[in-house]
């Protein structure tokens, strides 16, 4: 049995994306069976993966600098990208920010809030610089497969996963594809 290597990763989203991966539930166990093995994720550990993995799942938009970065290097060192939901799809609610400008929106949230006193927008290395418009994975690096929904359903994800592990690239229609 061929090892498949899954690694994944959170961009500027809710999670639920990732709720929705572990509501397989027990078919998550027979992928395992099957040969998936998850190298890295924020639901066990956050770091990217080894060179050689062989699917990076991108849940969220891509909002930061740090963000920009982490999905460039999960593309070098992945075979295939999948964007994960509706945000990683087509950029999701996070795009309502591109309506403004960066420092717009830093002197709204940390400046000029009716609550805020004294405020001061955060300045630190630690933390990912804002980009000036929220983009879709797509805008970053090129995209092998789109599961979209927010969430999508777990049975999308289990479908293209098992899919994948089978050697074959997906499709999604009918029942797996839709939004409610």
């Amino acid at each position: 049995m061929k090892t498949v290597k899954i690694a994944s990763t959170w961009c500027e989203g809710c999670s639920g994306c990732h709720m929705s991966f572990l509501d397989m539930d027990e078919r998550l166990v027979e992928l395992i069976g099957k040969g998936l093995e998850l190298t890295a994720t924020p639901i066990t550990d956050l770091k990217i993966p080894p060179m050689g993995t062989d699917i990076g799942i991108i849940e969220g938009s891509v909002a930061t600098d740090h963000h920009e970065e982490e999905v460039k290097e999960l593309r070098k060192r992945c075979k295939l990208i999948v964007a994960l939901g509706d945000c990683a799809v087509f950029g999701g609610i996070h795009t309502m920010r591109n309506y403004f400008t960066v420092e717009e929106l830093l002197e709204r949230g940390y400046v000029s809030t009716e609550s805020t006193v004294n405020g001061t927008p955060p300045a630190s290395p630690e933390l990912g610089k804002l980009l000036p418009k929220v983009l879709a994975v797509n805008e970053v690096v090129k995209v092998d497969f789109y599961i979209p929904g927010c969430p999508p359903p777990a049975d999308a994800i289990y479908h293209v996963l098992n899919e994948l592990l089978e050697g074959r690239m997906p499709k999604l229609e009918g029942k797996l594809l839709h939004y409610d």
